[in-house]
């Protein structure tokens, strides 16, 4: 990894831990989040596409969630998972994590994904909001670690943002030559950490040479999603 990126990633670690308490007010559309009555309405409607498209994936068996922030999504998995593995970099994240979703109901693993190997093989990889923190240099590698985490026959599911001009406040939108943005928090530190949008058609190619059987979809306005097999299964 050039020393620029190992870089950038360690602020980006830094930048999720000094975000954790505050990072549920842009998913509920809180304070400087909050895009008004219609907006708001929309963006919540996608992200009932995106519970009903976790029903019908039934992530089921032994699941991993890579990256799994502030629990928003653990506690969603923990109602169809038989076995939960959480894996993030942030003690801050795990915390408010388990707080939210109960001791007990999930497995933590606090460590950079950029330097985990996965101990075990889990009938599901999951992730939401990831993918696009991941800089291409490490795309590769990092959908192999993917690979290793999942059984015979295993299964990908994965949420990400949609570019889209009302999702975030304008400095928070990377210029479209560039993939590092600035990030601001409410207490007016900034912070240089990655933010790559894909669009599904590109997305699914680019898993395509990786080997993968992809399908990867929009919801209305805010976010992509994906199913994903390796091209044996």
């Amino acid at each position: 990894m050039s020393e620029n990126v190992a870089g950038n990633l360690a602020q980006q670690v830094e930048y999720y831990r000094a975000r954790a308490s505050e990072y549920d007010e842009w998913w509920f559309r809180k304070g400087r989040y909050d895009r008004g009555p219609e907006l708001n309405a929309q963006w919540f409607s996608d992200i009932e596409e995106l519970d009903a498209a976790l029903r019908e994936f039934a992530p089921r068996g032994k699941v991993l969630e890579l990256a799994g922030g502030t629990g928003i999504w653990t506690e969603k998995l923990c109602g169809y998972a038989d076995e939960l593995t959480v894996v993030d970099a942030s003690s801050e994240m795990l915390a408010l994590n388990e707080k939210r979703v109960g001791s007990g109901r999930a497995r933590y693993v606090q460590v950079n994904l950029f330097d985990w190997v996965p101990p075990a093989q889990f009938d599901v990889v999951f992730f939401s909001f990831w993918l696009s923190r991941v800089p291409d240099a490490r795309f590769e590698s990092f959908w192999r670690l993917v690979r290793t985490a999942l059984a015979p026959e295993g299964r990908v599911f994965f949420i990400d943002s949609r570019k889209d001009p009302t999702s975030t406040s304008p400095d928070q939108h990377p210029p479209e030559s560039g993939s590092i943005v600035e990030r601001r928090l409410n207490d007016g530190r900034t912070f240089n950490i990655y933010k790559i949008y894909y669009e599904p058609e590109a997305l699914r190619a680019k898993l395509g040479r990786l080997g993968w059987n992809a399908d990867v979809r929009s919801t209305s306005r805010y976010f992509i999603y994906g199913r994903c097999s390796t091209a044996d299964t």
